[in-house]
């Protein structure tokens, strides 16, 4: 095997590792209502998520994966040294957030990793800055969409239900199985593009692609593997999510999952590469907050938002030193 091919080989590893942990960080926002409300046990929920998940990427195209790989960087610095980079700063990230148990970006995290590595290998100037602002507008738009749609949605059943009996949770328990189960889909739609969007990238970089057009091969492996890392679930994210933002009830889990689905389903279709955790943890505390605005606890809030702020500047330092640690060996 030569040194090239092994270097590709090794680099679609990775890459799969990082749809692993992209699951494993992300399962926590399709099912940490369903659980918390007990509209699902939570092996119950994982597995109806992960195959969700898994079929998501089959069904609404690659438009993410073509913004992610063929709309930031410009040709020149498509390198694998730079994907390598990115990947590894993204993967790292992950797992300190993941073991902290903050709620952080993935998609944030392999943006700023991106950038990082493009700039401390070839300047900003390699940067395409109107695919940048396209990603850039998709993220922080989406978690005010998702926190606008939490509280509207909320508010449109409080009052189509007010003269129902306390017997209408169970209805919004059920109601739960389908939008947890379209949320999945949603999120498996967007996430595993990123994956695919990445790979594809590296085998431009490597001379295995002339132009950039994801194989069916890579959405297949980029499918299973954001689907295996969603069954093993983020257990102590699933706990910040689902409990200490506040009481979720029925209710306010089916309202933020159908606001969240909506979000993130819509930037896919419009290739926008949004953060579900950004969209399901603001349409949550709008959900909490259309019933009572004293209801959640702003102060994790506050501390979210400082990991939201971090996580692009962070990544993107730490991509650019590996870069130049890994830059030899290529």
């Amino acid at each position: 095997m030569s040194l090239s091919v092994l270097q590709v080989l090794v680099f679609v590893i990775i890459a799969l590792v990082f749809g692993f942990f992209n699951g494993l960080h992300d399962s926590s926002n399709v099912v940490a209502t369903v659980i918390s409300t007990r509209a699902l046990s939570p092996r119950r929920a994982l597995w109806v998520a992960a195959i969700a998940e898994g079929l998501g990427p089959f069904l609404f195209g690659v438009a993410v994966a073509t913004t992610i790989g063929d709309e930031v960087v410009v040709a020149e610095a498509v390198t694998l040294p730079i994907v390598y980079a990115a990947l590894l700063s993204a993967i790292i990230w992950n797992m300190i957030t993941l073991t902290l148990g903050i709620p952080s970006s993935t998609s944030h995290a392999l943006i700023g990793a991106i950038m990082g590595a493009v700039w401390g290998g070839f300047g900003f100037d390699a940067l395409k800055m109107t695919g940048l602002m396209k990603i850039l507008l998709a993220l922080f738009f989406s978690p005010i969409l998702g926190m606008v749609g939490g509280y509207l949605v909320v508010k449109l059943m409080l009052f189509l239900g007010r003269a129902a009996t306390p017997r209408i949770n169970i209805w919004f328990q059920r109601g739960q199985l389908v939008t947890s189960t379209l949320l999945a889909v949603s999120h498996g739609s967007n996430d595993a593009q990123k994956t695919m969007g990445i790979i594809t990238l590296g085998l431009v970089a490597a001379d295995q692609l002339k132009t950039f057009e994801v194989p069916f091969w890579v959405i297949v492996a980029s499918s299973v593997s954001i689907a295996l890392g969603t069954l093993l679930g983020g257990w102590s994210l699933i706990r910040t999510l689902g409990a200490k933002f506040y009481r979720v009830r029925p209710i306010h889990g089916f309202s933020a999952q159908a606001a969240s689905t909506a979000v993130i389903l819509g930037a896919a279709l419009l290739g926008g590469p949004v953060s579900t955790t950004h969209v399901v943890s603001s349409a949550i505390v709008g959900a909490g907050s259309a019933e009572r605005i004293q209801k959640v606890r702003w102060g994790v809030v506050s501390n979210l938002v400082t990991s939201w702020l971090l996580t692009i500047p962070a990544s993107g330092l730490l991509s650019a030193l590996i870069h130049v640690l890994i830059k030899p060996l290529f």
